[in-house]
Order: structure tokens, then C-alpha cells, then sequence
């Protein structure tokens, strides 16, 4: 996978079982020194072209989630693996999204990701990785739509002058300029906490949380900076405004961060 050779996917949520994974009821079933899965994953980045793809499954209904879920590497060339149907998504559409299937998918235990039962760990490890990666994602995008705007307020006049040399176009740069601060401050002193293997949980929720907030404001100023050519397809700032606003709701939504958030206050203090 690092060198590019694998490609791979992250199958967690289900139809019911998105901002709630407890709730999962994908199973894998021990036969023999084989495990057998059962079920259905849903809105599985990547699901379609994958080689091999990170399964999450109950394997034990007592011990619920925290103790029941265990994770496995599936090969999408397996019998009884299929690929349903591709999202048609609002945006990020150069991105597959599709459902995928498992039929008595058999898979070795030495394809089995870290110990039986400890699934759940893994995944919310992977989600506090991803929710910060999401955040520099969402710097990324809030650069390219202030400068975009930048650009177009120096060069658009209205008025008699450049529409930058309003005070109503400056105060919405200097807006997405300086949210634009506070997200680069949030992302790198996060990716430093997690580079020194220091815990990051809640600052990576944080992180995805203000971040894609922020970057909503940012790109929704940018089609405002445009004005009519903000909304047409010829301008690359109307496919950011669509791009962006998933960002809200996958790795976790706003709402759900700020549940992480609110925990970890309550049980540690600020």
C-alpha cells in the first residue's frame, strides 16, 4: 500500500451504522482457521477499485463493541465480495463511492488486523489519523478558494476600480484570511502532537470540527467574491463550494465531534 502498489479502502459504516459503528451488524463467523463474513458496508471510499479493503465485523454479539469487533483485510478478488452500486454524490465526484457486499466471504485468520475483539480500538485510532488528515484536506481547499478570490477581487472591477478596493470584498478576505491562520495553527500543532506520539484524540476532533466549519465560510465567501460567475461551472470555485460541504459529515460529523470534544472535557478537564 505505502508504495502505491495495493490500493486499498476503509469499510466501517453501514446503513445503520454510520455516525453510531456500535451499531454495525456485519459479522464474521470463525470456521476451521477461516473466519466467514456476512453483511453490507456503505459510502466505502475507493470500494470499487480496491485491492484490498480494512473490514470491520461483529465476532462477538455479548461483548458488544468495544470488546466484539475485530478488523480483517479483505481481498476484493475474494468469492462472494461484490460492488454495488456508485453514489451520485454533490461533489468530490472524482471520488468513487459505492456499497459493497459480503456473501460468505471466507478470508484466512492471518488476514485478521490485530487481535479478535480489538477492531473497535483500531478503528477509532484510525479515525483520530484520518479526522486530522481531513483537516489539512480542508486547508488545502480554503487556500485555493482564498486565493482564487484574491485573484478575481484584483482583477474584477465594478464602480470604477477593482472590487478588492471595497471594503465590503475586504472584510470577507480578511475573514477567510484569518480562519484560514486558525486552521493551519490547529492542523500542524496537531500533526506535531501526533508525530511525538503524544494522545490526540480530542484535538484531532477539533481539528475536524473547526476545520471544515471553517473551510464552509471560506468557499461560501469565495462564491461571493465571484458573484454570478461563483455559481457557474466555468469557475473552479462552484466545484469547491460542493466539494467542501461533505466535509461536515464524513470521518465523523460536527456533531459527533463535538461529543468526542465535550467527553474528553468532562472526564479530563480542559
Amino acid at each position: 500500500m505505502a508504495a502505491g502498489k495495493v490500493l486499498s479502502a476503509y469499510a466501517l459504516s453501514e446503513a445503520n451504522a454510520g455516525s453510531d459503528p456500535a451499531a454495525m451488524t456485519t459479522t464474521a463467523v470463525r470456521d476451521g482457521a477461516d473466519w466467514v463474513l456476512e453483511g453490507e458496508k456503505v459510502w466505502i471510499t475507493n470500494g470499487d477499485v480496491a485491492d484490498l479493503v480494512t473490514v470491520y465485523a461483529i465476532t462477538d454479539k455479548e461483548k458488544g463493541a468495544r470488546g466484539g469487533v475485530t478488523a480483517f483485510l479483505v481481498p476484493s478478488s475474494s468469492r462472494g465480495f461484490s460492488v454495488g452500486k456508485r453514489e451520485e454524490k454533490m461533489g468530490q465526484r472524482g471520488s468513487s463511492t459505492v456499497t459493497i457486499a459480503f456473501d460468505a466471504v471466507r478470508v484466512a485468520d492471518d488476514h485478521r488486523l490485530g487481535d479478535v475483539g480489538e477492531g473497535f480500538r483500531i478503528a477509532m485510532a484510525t479515525l483520530d489519523r484520518g479526522r486530522l488528515a481531513l483537516g489539512a484536506n480542508c486547508l488545502g481547499c480554503a487556500r485555493e478558494a482564498h486565493a482564487l478570490s484574491v485573484d478575481y477581487a484584483r482583477q474584477r472591477r465594478a464602480f470604477g476600480k477593482a472590487i478588492g478596493e471595497h471594503q465590503a470584498i475586504q472584510w470577507m478576505l480578511a475573514d477567510s484570511a484569518t480562519e484560514i491562520f486558525a486552521m493551519e495553527s490547529l492542523v500542524y500543532r496537531t500533526a506535531w502532537m501526533c508525530d511525538e506520539g503524544l494522545p490526540f484524540g480530542r484535538e484531532s476532533a477539533m481539528v475536524k470540527l473547526f476545520c471544515s466549519e471553517a473551510l464552509d465560510r471560506i468557499v461560501d465567501r469565495a462564491v461571493q467574491v465571484h458573484g454570478g460567475m461563483g455559481y457557474s461551472a466555468e469557475y473552479p470555485v462552484e466545484r469547491l463550494y460542493r466539494d467542501a460541504r461533505v466535509t461536515r459529515i464524513y470521518e465523523g460529523t460536527s456533531e459527533i465531534q463535538r461529543m468526542v470534544i465535550a467527553r474528553d472535557v468532562l472526564r479530563r478537564g480542559f
